[in-house]
């Protein structure tokens, strides 16, 4: 069974980062969910999904699961380079696009 270890992105309902600092070690499926055939709920004899820990760095994450002999992937969270762009940048000369109505 392999160990998942990332950085959560943030939810899309959120405008700020909270949450977001942590790094996470989950486990991957052992075995396969099924639906219950009465109530039709989804269920899963493997508890070990639904344990999330939570540490301050990847580091911390890393010498966590090799110690305890799990492996592991580690994801690395994308980065994303913004632009910063005013209002007035729409109606500057030599725009790719010249502005009108």
């Amino acid at each position: 069974m392999t160990a998942r270890i990332f950085k959560p992105a943030r939810n899309a309902m959120q405008s700020g980062t909270a949450k977001t600092k942590r790094w996470v070690l989950e486990h991957d499926l052992a075995e396969a969910r099924r639906v219950e055939p009465l109530m039709g709920w989804t269920s899963s004899a493997d508890t070990r999904q639904q344990v999330r820990l939570f540490f301050a760095t990847k580091e911390e994450a890393v010498d966590y699961a090799t110690r305890e002999g799990l492996a592991y992937r580690v994801d690395e969270p994308k980065t994303k380079s913004l632009r910063t762009a005013s209002y007035s940048d729409n109606f500057r000369n030599g725009a790719p696009e010249p502005w009108t109505h």
